[in-house]
């Protein structure tokens, strides 16, 4: 154990997770005023590609998606835990298909406008601020191809003796 506390020192990344927190809350709320209950904003974009494409693989929703298969399996046992898709099994033993239930199929029209509707948010806020975070977003993104993560990283990585 070192002698300082590294988790004392204020989180660079505490202020975006809670203003990416605090837009989900209130995209939520969006929802519960529309009497939607149960439905959490990271479920639109799934339910809407579905709407789209029919029944897809886990593994083919996350690509079609660029989510990983971990992230769409959790959000997939969220989803039909609330009974907006259903999962049936797949060509083989490994894979299962997911399909809109009537639920779902009923709930994408206004996932569709919230979703116009939000896009339309962020294009009015990036006329907003000074710094418009869909560009700041694609700055790092660029940044962090010319020098990665890891890299960075492990330029400031002073590893304890062993």
């Amino acid at each position: 154990m070192t002698s300082l506390d590294p988790t004392a020192l204020p989180d660079p990344w505490h202020a975006l997770h809670e203003l990416l927190a605090a837009m989900d809350a209130e995209i939520e709320q969006v929802y519960v005023e529309r009497g939607i209950e149960g439905v959490r904003p990271r479920f639109a974009y799934p339910l809407i590609r579905l709407a789209h494409t029919g029944p897809l693989t886990i593994r083919e929703l996350a690509k079609s998606l660029n989510r990983s298969h971990s992230a769409i399996s959790q959000t997939i046992a969220a989803m039909r835990k609330e009974g907006l898709v259903t999962s049936e099994p797949g060509p083989d033993a490994r894979t299962r298909r997911i399909d809109l239930t009537e639920r779902g199929r009923a709930l994408v029209p206004f996932l569709e406008a919230e979703w116009r509707a939000t896009h339309a948010t962020v294009a009015e806020l990036d006329r907003e601020i000074p710094y418009p975070m869909t560009a700041v977003v694609e700055e790092v993104r660029r940044a962090l191809e010319r020098r990665p993560m890891r890299r960075r990283i492990l330029h400031h990585l002073v590893e304890p003796p062993r």
